[in-house]
């Protein structure tokens, strides 16, 4: 807490120090801070209660910033070099390991920036984070909230991802000079004239992503797409001007095509519908514009040739530097993943084929995969048109419908990545296929990608895949594209069976499928593995170092099998949301971001020696053993109590993504399992209550069934190593006695034992209002059961494992300051005034919301049932004496309850901002 009074007077620093000290000593120390911070800043007569209490949340979450700041600069090693140096480093070490010059034009790694709903934090404070990362001797400005004024919208989130791939493209672009200088200096001028290296590039599904949502119109995916162009375009022509070429027959026909794609842009539907006439005029827009708007890169490839025939050597480098970076990415600023759910993919084959059984089924798959390529031997492609597409009802055949358009009209030349979510067997890729074909969509212009997440999937992943390579089709497919793409989701699969097993798992379906590839004679076809974590270890991030990280998922033993099966293989690495868009916040970073991720390629893999390989039946009991303790407690209805009680009020809207529905019913929905919340949520929820379970779960139980085994790969294994890192930061921000406090929280019990021991009888019922609301949320009846199955794991871990870390105090404090601020929100809404049921709201209902911390609802339930002024009746003469004070509303509630709660609520979920920065990342 040293840092803690650069900004609160000495005394009340001196209190929280007292706090802090309470905390460490104290066998009860949360239970104790907690009554300390309501009787010294909660309970204050003749002044503003939560003056202080303000203070010292707001200097807790500055100083946590400001160390996530730091933390943020080593991340991504910009504190070891200057990222110019860096660059031309690791631009040296590319061009020294190929073999000819052709080799730098296959990309080897790839950044994918998506929309997951990480943006947490307003613009601004995102802006200063990156800021203070670059230059961490610049001050901090205090700032009254770092919360969003409200989420995001899908545009917003564009606009975002925009801003960080342009960074992004910055970067490539300077890592491309260098190569080019030193292909020059190995090869002569002909291999710069000749080869685009481009041994990185971005990629983005930010409007793209269809999974789960319906908001995002087709004509939006298309109004994104030209904007990617759009930019595309515009910063060619930006870097043209740049280089004294605006004059050049290149430069004029990029601003043809600016022009072009501008006016294609201007008559793209908005909104969330558009009439025939809206898309007839789009369509002959397009077409209109067709040519002038360019339809391959390649197409500039002759005037970027003219463009360099009398500049000096210099002057040729710099612009063919400019055309590897616009080569690379083709007619967009970045290449696009688009995604939806199998699920989809189903419907559509039903509908079209008549193919109704179930593909989960196994006795019933063959029959499928028979018919299934039976369809693909006959089928006709159909003539794909905006008319079809604004009449198509399914999604999945409209989302292609959509991709084969971007590929006729916007970019023929640029393969579209298709993720399909929850894929389950062979057929789903199969299906996906004809789909596909049958929309006029050539093999090459699309790289079907499964996205295995769930446990059956990542469990059976060997077998969809096997399934698949029997079919002729799909071996033609895969030679044709000359690419098998695979993503495995972290967020998903480790929730349901824990981080450190996921990983586990993901790694062994590598090596299986590296195995499948030889068997099948496909040793020809390059790799796409797409690890699709986020920037927290939640979702499956390593928490110490991006190096770290892409190491972590992309393991030296599954790229050294890889390298002696003589397969070429791309890894892709997901930079999500808010968090993920950070390390491309300003120019450093993202060099430094793209600095790592080039010399992640250039590191030469060695199967190396490790130990764990070496004991594949612990590795086998060690993480079989936290899968399926995760999933019982998964199962657990304490557990989904415990997520669904008043945690996902403790995080505002991060994303676009469409909520639960609200009415405006004084009703609480309580989730009954896991899979109803996202991914996101869910972490970010275990987060913030101070328990990360899906990373911790298990551990304890599996250490102890070989603790000797544990305890010396814990020392000599670096792969374990890298696995206990996610435990070791994970144990670092949870702390059984927050998880306890929680339990204790949502007990009618202990409010019981409060009112018997009040003072006066207005607390006494309060207390006994509480608990009575909370005896009807029922949460009591599971959840104390799950918190001794987490206790009993802890427990477990703690004696195999005496020096894992703990939670500091100093964070321990934000959670017991939260503690005391939802016991004074639980007892101002004790205070709310009855009121007689009117339809469906009543006084319990309000009180339910309150006790699941649902205020932003209840308070717009308040404020309609006792409005703030009645209708202004002064200037009507009804004919009788009246009382003015009948006339002036519910002033006094607003004043002494309704706005003081709302400020009590702001304040809450500022904390929970402090929380995440102590953490590093949301979710």
């Amino acid at each position: 807490m040293s840092q803690l009074s650069s900004r609160l007077d000495p005394t009340l620093s001196g209190r929280i120090e007292e706090l802090v000290i309470s905390l460490e000593q104290e066998h009860d120390g949360l239970a104790s801070a907690v009554q300390r911070i309501k009787s010294q800043f909660l309970s204050q007569e003749g002044t503003d209660p939560l003056s202080d209490f303000t203070k010292i949340v707001h200097s807790m979450r500055d100083e946590l910033f400001a160390e996530r700041a730091v933390k943020l600069r080593s991340y991504v090693g910009l504190e070891n070099a200057q990222p110019l140096e860096r660059l031309k480093k690791v631009a040296q070490k590319l061009v020294e390991q190929a073999q000819t010059p052709q080799d730098l034009a296959c990309p080897d790694i790839a950044a994918v920036f998506t929309a997951h709903p990480t943006f947490a934090l307003a613009d601004n404070v995102y802006a200063q984070l990156a800021q203070h990362a670059t230059a961490p001797t610049e001050g901090l400005p205090h700032l009254a909230t770092h919360r969003r004024a409200s989420p995001p919208t899908l545009n917003h989130e564009q606009t975002l991802a925009l801003e960080a791939i342009l960074r992004g493209r910055d970067a490539l672009d300077e890592l491309t000079s260098f190569i080019l200088s030193a292909m020059q200096e190995r090869w002569g001028n002909d291999a710069i004239a000749s080869v685009d290296p481009s041994p990185v590039i971005l990629a983005s599904w930010v409007g793209f992503d269809t999974d789960g949502r319906t908001d995002i119109g087709w004509w939006d995916t298309l109004r994104i797409r030209l904007e990617l162009k759009l930019s595309q375009l515009s910063r060619l022509e930006q870097n043209l001007a740049a280089q004294h070429l605006e004059h050049t027959a290149l430069a004029m026909r990029v601003r043809r095509a600016i022009e072009a794609v501008r006016t294609q842009h201007e008559a793209c539907p908005t909104g969330r519908d558009a009439t025939a006439e809206q898309i007839q005029h789009f369509a002959l827009t397009l077409l209109n514009h067709h040519d002038a708007a360019l339809e391959n890169a390649q197409q500039l490839t002759p005037f970027f040739r003219d463009a360099a025939a009398d500049l000096s050597a210099e002057e040729t480098s710099a612009l063919h530097a400019v055309r590897a970076g616009f080569m690379s990415h083709g007619l967009g600023i970045a290449h696009i993943h688009t995604r939806l759910n199998a699920a989809q993919i189903y419907n559509v084959a039903r509908s079209r084929l008549g193919l109704s059984d179930d593909p989960a089924l196994p006795r019933r798959r063959r029959v499928l995969m028979s018919k299934i390529n039976a369809a693909l031997d006959e089928l006709t492609p159909r003539q794909v048109d905006f008319g079809a597409l604004m009449t198509e009802t399914a999604s999945a055949a409209r989302l292609m419908m959509t991709m084969a358009q971007i590929l006729k009209h916007v970019d023929s030349g640029s393969p579209i990545r298709f993720l399909i979510a929850e894929t389950e067997s062979g057929y789903t890729l199969l299906a996906t296929l004809w789909l596909a074909r049958f929309m006029g969509i050539q093999d090459h212009q699309i790289e079907i990608s499964p996205l295995f997440e769930t446990e059956s999937a990542l469990e059976n992943g060997e077998t969809i895949l096997e399934e698949a390579f029997r079919s002729p089709h799909w071996r033609n497919y895969l030679r044709a594209n000359g690419r098998l793409s695979l993503q495995f989701g972290y967020s998903d699969s480790g929730r349901y069976v824990g981080q450190l097993a996921a990983t586990n798992l993901v790694e062994r379906l590598r090596m299986r499928t590296l195995a499948l590839l030889k068997e099948h004679g496909l040793e020809d076809v390059s790799l796409t593995l797409f690890d699709t974590h986020g920037e927290s270890i939640g979702r499956g991030a390593h928490p110490f170092s991006l190096r770290q990280r892409l190491n972590y998922f992309s393991p030296a033993r599954t790229r050294a099998a890889l390298h002696e099966a003589g397969i070429r293989h791309r890894v892709e690495t997901a930079f999500q949301g808010g968090d993920g868009y950070t390390l491309f916040g300003t120019h450093d970073l993202a060099a430094s971001t793209i600095a790592t991720l080039a010399e992640h390629i250039t590191e030469a893999p060695k199967a190396d020696e490790d130990p764990i390989y070496a004991r594949p039946d612990f590795a086998a009991d060690f993480f079989s053993t936290i899968a399926l303790d995760m999933a019982a407690l998964v199962d657990d209805p304490g557990y989904a109590a415990l997520l669904s009680a008043f945690g996902p009020s403790l995080i505002d809207k991060t994303g676009s993504r469409p909520s639960a529905r609200q009415s405006d019913a004084s009703t609480v929905t309580q989730i009954t399992h896991p899979s109803q919340l996202r991914a996101i949520p869910n972490n970010a929820i275990l987060q913030q209550l101070g328990w990360w379970a899906n990373v911790l779960h298990g551990l304890g139980n599996a250490a102890q069934r070989h603790p000797e085994t544990f305890e010396e790969l814990l020392q000599k294994s670096p792969r374990f190593q890298g696995a206990m890192d996610f435990a070791r930061q994970a144990l670092a921000h949870s702390d059984l006695d927050v998880l306890r406090a929680t339990i204790r929280q949502l007990d009618p019990g202990t409010w019981l034992d409060r009112a018997s021991q009040a003072d006066d009888e207005e607390r006494r019922q309060s207390y006994l209002t509480i608990s009575d609301g909370l005896e009807a949320l029922r949460f009591w009846t599971s959840a104390p059961a799950m918190f001794r199955r987490i206790q009993a794991d802890n427990i477990a871990l703690r004696s195999t494992w005496p020096e894992a870390p703990r939670m500091a105090a100093r964070e321990k404090l934000l959670h017991a300051l939260r503690f005391a601020l939802i016991d004074r929100i639980w007892l101002l809404a004790s205070q709310i005034p009855y009121f007689g049921p009117r339809s469906n709201l009543t006084r319990d209902g309000i009180t339910q919301l309150a006790l699941c911390l649902d205020i932003p609802r209840m308070l717009h339930i308040l404020e309609d049932l006792f409005p703030l002024a009645a209708p202004s009746i002064a200037h009507i003469d009804f004919g009788e004496p009246r009382d003015q004070a009948a006339a002036e509303g519910f002033i006094a509630e607003h004043e002494q309850l309704f706005r003081p709660l709302a400020r009590h609520f702001e304040l809450l979920r500022e904390i929970g901002i402090a929380i995440m920065h102590a953490n590093r990342a949301f979710g």
